[in-house]
């Protein structure tokens, strides 16, 4: 509890909350921190300070201080790849980033631990790439005391689906483009998906193993794409002959090809008819056309967890219809906008 006593019968007890001290022209900040236990040798300077009552913190058994409960959450929060220090200011701790990666937040139990009263926790979106050293996200104990049982209830719902807030490594993959399409295959007009794609793989961290340039042919298609696969590439993506034209046999191919799981259509625009499925380890990500022309689609949105090693089925791919909507933006200002932070 806190309560006002007489400066003299303050000794050993903690102060409740900052002491100012002011001198003209050489210094204004605290003199005394929040906290700070009261000493015999801190009497005489309280009292120059003009301080005969002091506000001072009873811990009762059952109570606890807002910076030890801070430390009890951010230790509740943190998982895999999120570093924090036990220093915090006013019952506040913020939580880093310990290398680069995917930030990934478990929503519902955040929710449920914001749900219990007197703490809170804070994170950027799930699904962030974030960078070493950045703040991902930020809890506190919102009162100077609170109830130990209160701050023990929000550490178990934190603990309980295993960490809240972590930071996955993003693995460098051995990439494979497929370019389909009878025009660019005879030389009628210039590929452009080429240079796209390089700069969006090796941007982060994965390198463009093969290129391959196929006609409309499905049963070459599924060829090319057993011998990248054998030839040790463990991404593969096709391009050409995504939409719904009889013509269009490139998902016909991957089929062949033997894929065992084909989700095709997503909740995304840019990006309605991509395309994800898998063989055995590998991924397969067929981009539509408009990867060509707009700067980020749902691409860029699935790449990145892709590499953080999730498997993105029917769901996953539903969820990204929330925040999935581009807002072609004059100047593109991803990923400092709304897109994909929804999913």
């Amino acid at each position: 509890m806190i309560k006002t006593v007489k400066l003299e019968e303050a000794v050993g007890l903690e102060l409740a909350h900052d002491i100012t001290e002011i001198r003209p022209g050489e210094f204004k900040g605290p003199a005394f921190h929040k906290g700070h236990k009261v000493c015999e040798d801190d009497v005489c300077r309280l009292q120059r300070l003009g301080k005969n009552h002091l506000y001072v913190i009873d811990l009762e058994d059952d109570e606890i201080h807002e910076n030890e409960a801070a430390a009890i959450l951010a230790g509740a929060l943190a998982g895999d790849g999120v570093v924090w220090e036990n220093n915090p200011r006013e019952g506040k701790i913020d939580l880093y980033a310990a290398y680069d990666g995917l930030l990934k937040v478990d929503v519902p139990s955040l929710a449920a631990f914001n749900l219990v009263d007197e703490v809170m926790g804070a994170t950027l979106h799930n699904h962030t790439r974030v960078r070493q050293g950045e703040k991902v996200a930020a809890t506190r104990a919102i009162p100077l005391i609170m109830k130990r049982a209160a701050i023990d209830r929000a550490a178990a719902i934190a603990r309980q689906n295993g960490a809240v807030v972590s930071v996955t490594p993003l693995r460098p993959a051995r990439a494979g483009l497929i370019i389909t399409g009878n025009e660019v295959y005879h030389g009628l007009i210039q590929d452009r998906f080429v240079p796209i794609l390089t700069r969006k793989v090796t941007a982060l961290g994965s390198e463009v193993a093969a290129v391959d340039f196929l006609p409309d042919d499905a049963l070459a298609i599924a060829r090319t794409i057993r011998s990248r696969l054998d030839q040790g590439c463990d991404l593969l993506m096709l391009t050409g002959g995504m939409s719904v034209d009889p013509d269009d046999v490139t998902r016909h191919g991957i089929r062949l090809a033997g894929a065992a799981e084909v989700h095709y259509g997503t909740a995304v625009l840019p990006g309605a008819m991509f395309l994800v499925a898998y063989m055995g380890p590998a991924v397969i990500l067929g981009v539509p056309a408009c990867a060509l022309h707009h700067p980020v689609t749902v691409l860029d949105l699935v790449l990145p967890r892709i590499l953080a090693g999730e498997r993105l089925g029917k769901k996953e791919l539903a969820l990204l219809g929330h925040g999935g909507l581009c807002r072609d933006c004059p100047e593109c200002r991803h990923p400092d906008c709304s897109f994909g932070k929804g999913g």
